[in-house]
């Protein structure tokens, strides 16, 4: 049997985009579970560390048209289709409280708002730049690709504007961003949201997630046994990331209905 202590923060990494109205789907549906399990005698506290993963990098940064525009020519749908896929998106958006303007928002390229993240999570100010990023670019139409308006969502989060202007405007924490989508590339990650527990279980999709005993346990011994995946190894200066090793992950299925095989224990 594995014993895993829980005396230590449980760290919860989050890979995810800003454009990803499913990732931010995830983030209040994370938020309602952790409130919910906040009071439980096996909650553990939990870390919750984002990053970097972009699904459009080839975005223009320039790019004008809508967002069915974008997901007609991204996805080779027709406009109806694509509505209809706005349509649902915002409707299970609202069932997690969050109300998506689609007819305000600017579809935008991501890579400077993640260099942004890195630098917030340097100054201690990782997740409230996080919501002010989403809340920004679905419910407001805020240009989260724009200089000036990163400046200003990046001092609405508490963070310097002049240093936040200077991580826009160069390309500080480029290094750290590349290294996070190598580590999701090492894990197998090829949608967003995704989440890893400890550095051992994986779970994806945006599905309400409550870390706790009662869940991880279900993750099952085959999981249990699996070897930690590794950080990847720093890249030489001006050179690619290091590969890291590949990890295998229970999925969300052998979370909620696997065997039992792990047990959380408190130091005494």
């Amino acid at each position: 049997m594995v014993v895993i202590d829980m005396t230590e923060p449980l760290r919860l990494d989050v890979w995810s985009d800003i454009a990803c109205p499913w990732c931010y789907i995830g983030k209040r549906n994370l938020e309602a579970g952790l409130a919910q399990t906040r009071t439980d005698a096996d909650a553990p506290e939990v870390e919750i560390v984002y990053h970097s993963y972009e699904l459009a990098p080839d975005t223009p940064p320039d790019y004008d048209g809508s967002e069915v525009d974008y997901l007609a020519e991204r996805k080779g749908v027709s406009r109806d289709e694509a509505q209809q896929m706005i349509d649902r998106v915002t409707e299970v958006a609202k069932g997690s409280g969050l109300a998506y303007r689609y007819d305000l928002l600017h579809h935008a390229n991501t890579g400077k708002a993640h260099r942004l993240l890195h630098f917030a999570k340097e100054n201690g100010r990782q997740l409230e730049l996080v919501e002010r990023l989403m809340s920004a670019y679905f419910t407001e139409g805020r240009h989260i690709g724009a200089d000036d308006e990163l400046v200003r969502l990046a001092a609405d989060a508490g963070l310097d504007g002049d240093a936040a202007r200077e991580v826009v405007a160069t390309d500080r924490f480029e290094l750290d961003v590349r290294r996070d989508q190598a580590q999701a590339q090492a894990y197998g990650i090829s949608g967003v949201p995704f989440y890893v527990i400890d550095g051992t279980y994986g779970v994806s999709g945006p599905s309400p997630l409550r870390p706790s005993r009662r869940s991880c346990v279900r993750c099952g011994r085959s999981a249990a046994r699996q070897p930690r995946p590794n950080p990847p190894r720093a890249p030489a200066e001006g050179g690619p990331p290091g590969r890291p090793q590949r990890g295998r992950f229970c999925s969300i299925t052998e979370m909620m209905a696997g065997s039992s095989g792990l047990t959380f224990g408190r130091k005494r």
